[in-house]
């Protein structure tokens, strides 16, 4: 149960990582750079964005599994996990397909409103960074 506890808990650590040196840092990092234009800084983050869903869908079902190994033995269903969970089916079902349809139309040149969608994204990444943050924390707690 110990290796389990180890391993699920350096996967939160490891995708809080992911998540904050690419939402929190390269997203409007790369704008500043000299010549990228928001088309150009729209087709990289769709990239990026992209593979860090992919990334994130990984560690989350390696922790599901994980998870599901030891839940015999503590009987325990971290709510700080679910929620990490919840919020990255919500991106990944939800508000990337929407960000991307944005970005195509921006890149096209097409005209959009205003959307506070960006806004939601960072307010649950900020929520999904937390909930990570104390699901590693109860797993160390579990540890001693």
């Amino acid at each position: 149960m110990k290796t389990t506890l180890k391993i699920t808990t350096a996967i939160a650590f490891i995708w809080i990582g992911f998540v904050c040196a690419i939402s929190f840092m390269e997203a409007w990092l790369k704008f500043q750079a000299p010549n990228i234009t928001t088309a150009l800084g729209l087709g990289i983050g769709q990239l990026v964005f992209s593979t860090l869903n992919k990334v994130e869908l990984f560690l989350s079902t390696s922790i599901i599994v994980l998870l599901l190994l030891q839940i015999k033995k503590t009987k325990n269903i971290n709510l700080y996990f679910i929620i990490a969970f919840v919020i990255l089916l919500l991106q990944t079902f939800w508000l990337l397909p929407a960000l991307n349809e944005r970005a195509i139309k921006i890149i096209q040149g097409i005209t959009t409103s205003k959307s506070q969608l960006h806004f939601v994204f960072v307010a649950l990444e900020i929520i999904k960074v937390i909930s990570l943050f104390l699901f590693g924390k109860n797993q160390l707690k579990q540890l001693q």
